[in-house]
């Protein structure tokens, strides 16, 4: 990767040099599947930190940190989240991820441009620094927000179940407690930080396997040294990475360029087919496989007082002559507002057990998956 790179749109796996508003405004719109931001906080130092001992904190004084104000700010942001939001998929989603100074700020924004909160995440550091002055709490946590494009967005990715297996198959929580980048992950130039705010892997980590798929395109428009792009390798998900400053890039594409090339097995990089990515099946494919019979009955949460007749098209008709899709003649005999009728309508086998008509739909699914791997 070069960081000579022109913005010639869009070449995964490479960092873009410049300022984020400008390279993408070069970006074709739609582009990208998901968005890892990672912006200056805005810290607002107005002295240096020392410890008891008087020794000097490496805090975060950098120049891409400084603004002149709140409204400097706030218009620096505002830019770059309208930028973001234009080469978004709009099955896509955004993490920003911020501390109390900025992560309010940011957050108003967003909804102002248009972004819809999924969530608010927060990481709980297990090894935040110390409040060295004792006229504060320590801060020891940041602030994610995980948003979709719009309010009206109604598809995009969340991997729930990879998420839960990851967690000892227990619900994955919006609270995160995860150690600082520290120790040997910690990139350093010259015996010094390659990075004042070096986010850990583990972070990254999850963010990716929750809301992205294998082969997946993510861009980070505040690139750093590269942790978004070295997990994304990992994971076997494509980057884009946007960052002005030439050492940070140096060390981006030193760290990316080290780790192995992803494998081709998409299973091994988490993605699971789910019953919102399962191919649709219609419940009259049932009848041209021939798993069921026009005139077969279906019993209603297996009860045999509760029937209706499969007929030829794919709908059931009760005994009163109501017609309908399994949904709807579920909800009538359930005196339910809503019914996924593939979980609760059975057919009796030839054993006369009553089977949920679910395993009917999933042989199908099973029968064009071996189609389509030439089996």
């Amino acid at each position: 990767m070069s960081s000579k790179l022109s913005a010639d749109p869009l070449h995964p796996n490479r960092i873009y040099p410049g300022d984020c508003i400008q390279v993408l405004a070069t970006f074709p719109e739609k582009s990208v599947d998901l968005i890892f931001a990672d912006p200056p906080y805005n810290l607002q130092l107005q002295q240096e930190l020392r410890r008891p001992d008087m020794s000097r904190v490496a805090a975060v004084d950098d120049a891409w940190d400084q603004f002149a104000d709140f409204a400097g700010y706030d218009q620096f942001t505002r830019a770059w989240l309208t930028a973001c939001r234009r080469v978004l998929k709009d099955t896509g989603t955004i993490w920003v991820i911020g501390s109390y100074h900025n992560i309010y700020r940011v957050g108003s924004i967003l909804q102002d441009l248009g972004y819809w909160m999924l969530n608010d995440v927060i990481w709980i550091k297990r090894n935040p620094m110390p409040q060295f002055r004792g006229v504060r709490f320590t801060n020891a946590h940041e602030t994610l927000l995980w948003c979709k494009k719009s309010r009206t967005q109604k598809k995009y990715t969340f991997n729930y179940h990879a998420l839960k297996m990851a967690n000892d198959e227990k619900q994955m929580r919006s609270d995160w407690e995860l150690p600082l980048c520290t120790g040997e992950e910690r990139l350093k130039i010259n015996g010094a930080k390659a990075h004042t705010t070096q986010k850990p892997e583990a972070l990254l980590y999850r963010v990716i396997l929750a809301s992205t798929n294998p082969g997946d395109l993510i861009l980070d428009p505040f690139f750093g040294t590269g942790t978004t792009g070295a997990v994304a390798k990992k994971l076997g998900r494509h980057f884009i990475g946007i960052e002005r400053e030439e050492a940070y890039i140096q060390t981006a594409q030193a760290r990316i360029a080290a780790i192995p090339a992803p494998c081709f097995d998409e299973e091994v990089y988490g993605k699971f087919e789910t019953r919102r990515t399962a191919p649709r099946v219609p419940v009259g494919r049932l009848l041209e496989y021939g798993l069921l019979l026009p005139g077969q009955t279906l019993f209603f949460n297996r009860q045999r007082d509760k029937s209706a007749t499969v007929l030829a098209d794919g709908s059931l008709r009760t005994d009163d002559g109501e017609r309908g899709s399994i949904h709807k003649i579920g909800a009538k005999l359930g005196n339910l507002p809503a019914c996924n009728g593939w979980e609760h309508w059975y057919y009796e086998d030839a054993t006369g057990t009553l089977v949920v008509i679910n395993t009917l739909r999933e042989q199908v699914r099973q029968t064009w998956k071996r189609a389509a791997s030439g089996e």
